[in-house]
């Protein structure tokens, strides 16, 4: 099985409507490993490992995010994948930065 590492970087309404509790939803009903969190600038950030379906899938939902988001953009980077780590699915959210 193929592991993809993706930095989501998404614009728009994405804050104080629920974005990151159900990219966070999203993320863990896929299995995913990763975080999400707010950013200061008023987007919102993810990185997420996992299976490249899994990750692309993911990728898709946060190009609409939940009913009350507006997307304007989401930028995607492919990282490095650290093959030594097991998945956990775990998914949680950070502090705003």
């Amino acid at each position: 099985m193929t592991r993809v590492t993706r930095r989501l970087l998404i614009q728009g309404r994405v804050q104080g409507v629920g974005f990151r509790w159900s990219l966070m939803e999203e993320a863990r009903q896929r299995g995913l490993d990763g975080w999400v969190r707010n950013r200061n600038d008023g987007s919102v950030e993810a990185l997420v490992t996992g299976p490249v379906e899994a990750v692309d899938a993911l990728t898709l939902w946060a190009h609409r995010g939940p009913s009350h988001a507006r997307v304007d953009r989401v930028h995607c980077q492919d990282e490095p994948v650290d093959e030594h780590l097991e998945t956990t699915g775990k998914f949680s959210q950070k502090p705003t930065v």
